[in-house]
Formats: structure tokens, C-alpha cells, sequence
């Protein structure tokens, strides 16, 4: 008993792969996701935003205040330093030196919690459009839905503007 050579196995292998792969493929239903177009262009992304801006408006208007007043002192200082008796400008120079220590205490503390906050809503936004993408891929029978890593995707399978007309009917608090 002979054994068929290997390379003869291997081009038998491979014909019946060739022939069986449109029968594989052809009822697979595939969709491309564009993530990053998603978190700029979901109507919920410029709703995030404007309620960020104005839960943290106040705060910043106080900042700049705060810039405004310590530009002042120091105008204060530079005009009237060389007049001033000593005391009066240590005095006025250290209240610079602690105006500055503030504001910047202040902005490192604005940026922390808006960029707390502005994660908080992201984590939001990106569970909506989980949310939403599995719930087309239910609706709509796709076996399988790629996002990022993709090298390219034609249109044929993009669905990224599907997504985004589902979530302009949905609200960052609904399930």
C-alpha cells in the first residue's frame, strides 16, 4: 500500500477549500463600525458636551476672574513697585506669589474634575452605542459587526451612519 504524495493531498485540500468557501461565505451578513465618527457625531456626544460646559461655566468664569485680578497686582506692581516703601511691595508681591499659587491650584482642580466628568460621559456614551450596535445586529440578523483595527471596509458593509441614525433616536439615559 502506497501513501499519495503530500503535495497531491494538499492541492486536493485546497480545491475543496476554494469550492466550499462561496458556499461558506455566501450567507454571512457583515458590518463595518467607524467608532471614532460615532463618539463625534452621535447626537448624545453634543449633548455630553453642552451639559459639560455648562455644569463647569461657573467655575471657569471664576478662573478667569481670578486671572484678571492677578493681572491687575501685577500691572499694580510694575506701575508702583519703585514708589512703594518696602514693606508695601513684599507685601504686594507675595500676595502675587500666593494669587498664583491659587489659580493654579484652582485650574488643576477644574481640570481634573472635568476631565472626571468628561470620562463618566464617555463611559455612557460608549454603553449606549454598544447598546445600540447589538441591538441592529439582532434586529437586522448580521453575524458579525468589526470596528476598530480594520484596515478597510467598503461602503457596502459600513454601517456606522445606520448607528448613527438609531442613536438620534435614542437619549444618553436610555437603556
Amino acid at each position: 500500500m502506497t501513501f499519495p504524495r503530500l503535495p497531491v493531498v494538499r492541492a486536493l485540500l485546497l480545491a475543496g477549500l476554494v469550492a466550499l468557501a462561496p458556499v461558506a461565505h455566501a450567507d454571512l451578513k457583515i458590518g463595518f463600525v467607524h467608532a471614532a465618527q460615532l463618539l463625534e457625531k452621535a447626537p448624545q456626544a453634543q449633548q455630553a458636551s453642552e451639559m459639560l460646559d455648562k455644569e463647569f461655566e461657573t467655575r471657569e468664569q471664576e478662573l478667569v476672574e481670578s486671572q484678571r485680578n492677578l493681572k491687575k497686582l501685577e500691572e499694580r506692581l510694575l506701575r508702583d513697585g519703585s514708589v512703594l516703601e518696602e514693606t508695601d511691595r513684599v507685601k504686594l508681591e507675595r500676595e502675587i506669589v500666593a494669587h498664583r499659587r491659587e489659580i493654579k491650584r484652582a485650574q488643576d482642580d477644574f481640570r481634573e474634575d472635568f476631565n472626571l466628568r468628561r470620562n463618566q460621559e464617555l463611559t455612557k456614551l460608549q454603553k449606549l452605542i454598544r447598546r445600540v450596535i447589538l441591538d441592529l445586529a439582532k434586529s437586522e440578523k448580521f453575524d458579525l459587526i468589526v470596528s476598530d483595527g480594520v484596515v478597510y471596509a467598503s461602503d457596502a458593509v459600513n454601517i456606522t451612519d445606520l448607528i448613527l441614525e438609531k442613536l438620534g433616536e435614542r437619549s444618553l439615559e436610555q437603556p
